[in-house]
């Protein structure tokens, strides 16, 4: 078995720095652009969200079905890197770009298909590339060891767009006054013009760097029916299908709110800033950027953890531990600021703990699929991943735009009691709810470690009788 290098592990990690920068756009900022920037209704996004992360939702398995079905010189998932690298940047720009002048019509118009495009292009390169993993190599701790990375490397991408994106915001929307003001919107566009550049040269270096090594054991062609009974019968899948969706539900739902929370609710919030690059950097900022370090300790525990407990245990105790601290969130003063950055580290190193895990234990339920049934469906089954993702983000984005206008929140105004406790609720409990759902479907997983190994050197052994069956 041919030995996975650092360097390919650092350009696997490249591709998810480069995915997450966007992904922590959106679910941080993108729906505060359209309705504190944009001027567009939080209902209305909400709706929007809901729509377009449905249609971009159910895309994912035709574009994992598309990938096992690919022939190139370059494999089958790796040349959609390398094919989707621009557009990508390109439709992120798009995406941050404010069009339609006064009428809050065209302003919707544009803000659907933009991010649409953004959603499908999304897909076209995720999908293959949650699927490299499958196909890098067979062995069950060094796709945890790949994944491990991976994550580091994801949350390594949103701290940079944590602590540059006000910074960067400020700074460009200085170079363009309006009406005697600074542009926010010319700002946000730059910005996103910064992070589409860096996203498309992570994602060569990830096509450029990682490499193919399985084969499926049966070359002949399967129908998509098969493939599709295969998945629809598979015990393992449909429980991490759900247990993903919660996990990034739960992610989505708290990272849409922070800014909100930390915008209308939190107070004493000036008091902890500081200057960078000459922009003021506020308690946001800081709040969010450590959490994303408590992500990568959380991301540096896991091979400890599944050593000692196993993967199904890890992500237990994880799920677990996150939906009490959430309960407990709720519970903070509105000016007891320590606590709310003390409990953010902890549920953020639990969040941190079940990222790599999800995807790796995808890569083990393909190996399953192909033990039980004699063919491998790689970019199916892990664009199922992708389609939890997807669907999570789709529940927890479109929840926090309904609440806010189910709670009564008006962009840019003192908000109401009723606005407020909706807001701490979306903190707090509602995220609970999700991870709760989230432990109770994991708890059911029927694989363990001891299953896996029997399976991985069952599978070894068949694919050395059919190389010797070809010779």
């Amino acid at each position: 078995m041919e030995h996975v290098k650092l360097r390919e592990k650092i350009g696997y990690g490249l591709g998810d720095a480069a995915s997450s920068m966007f992904w922590k756009l959106f679910t941080m900022y993108l729906l505060f652009f359209y309705t504190d920037v944009v001027g567009i209704s939080a209902a209305v996004v909400g709706t929007m969200f809901l729509i377009t992360r449905i249609w971009d939702t159910f895309l994912d398995p035709f574009i994992g079905i598309l990938g096992d079905r690919t022939h190139s010189r370059f494999g089958k998932f790796r040349p959609y890197l390398l094919w989707g690298a621009i557009p990508f940047g390109l439709c992120g720009i798009l995406t941050f770009s404010s069009w339609g002048g006064d009428s809050e019509i065209s302003k919707i118009v544009y803000a659907y298909v933009t991010y649409t495009l953004m959603m499908m292009v999304y897909s076209f390169v995720n999908v293959p590339y949650a699927s490299l993993l499958g196909v890098m190599s067979p062995d069950p701790q060094t796709r945890t060891s790949l994944s491990s990375y991976r994550m580091t490397f994801a949350f390594g991408g949103s701290i940079l767009v944590l602590f540059l994106i006000e910074p960067l915001v400020d700074i460009f929307s200085k170079m363009k006054i309006v009406d005697g003001v600074p542009s926010q919107a010319f700002g946000w566009q730059m910005a996103a013009v910064v992070f589409a550049i860096l996203a498309a040269i992570m994602f060569f270096l990830t096509f450029s760097w990682t490499k193919e090594r399985i084969k499926p054991i049966k070359e002949e062609k399967t129908s998509l029916k098969d493939d599709v009974k295969d998945l629809a019968t598979n015990k393992p899948w449909w429980i991490l299908l759900v247990a993903g969706i919660m996990v990034i539900g739960f992610n989505s739902l708290r990272d849409g709110s922070a800014v909100y929370y930390f915008k209308y609710y939190v107070e004493a919030s000036d008091t902890f800033s500081f200057t960078f690059m000459s922009a003021s950097v506020t308690l946001i900022t800081i709040y969010l950027v450590l959490g994303q370090a408590a992500n990568i300790l959380g991301i540096m525990l896991v091979p400890t953890f599944t050593r000692l407990m196993g993967k199904k245990y890890t992500f237990l105790t994880a799920t677990v531990g996150a939906t009490i601290f959430s309960i407990l969130f709720y519970f903070l003063p509105k000016d007891g600021i320590y606590g709310i950055l003390a409990l953010q580290i902890i549920i953020s190193i639990c969040a941190g703990i079940v990222s790599p895990l999800l995807w790796s234990m995808y890569a083990d339920i393909s190996d399953y699929s192909e033990w039980k049934t004699g063919r491998r469906a790689t970019g199916l089954i892990f664009s199922s991943s992708s389609m939890s993702q997807k669907l999570g983000w789709t529940l927890g984005g479109s929840l926090t735009g309904w609440l806010l206008f189910y709670f009564g929140f008006e962009a840019n105004t003192i908000q109401s009691e009723s606005a407020l406790t909706g807001i701490c609720l979306m903190m707090s409990i509602f995220p609970a709810i999700a991870t709760g759902i989230s432990a109770l479907f994991i708890s059911r997983y029927p694989l363990s470690e001891k299953r896996l190994s029997e399976i991985s050197s069952d599978l070894e052994n068949r694919r050395e009788i059919a190389e010797q069956n070809k010779i």
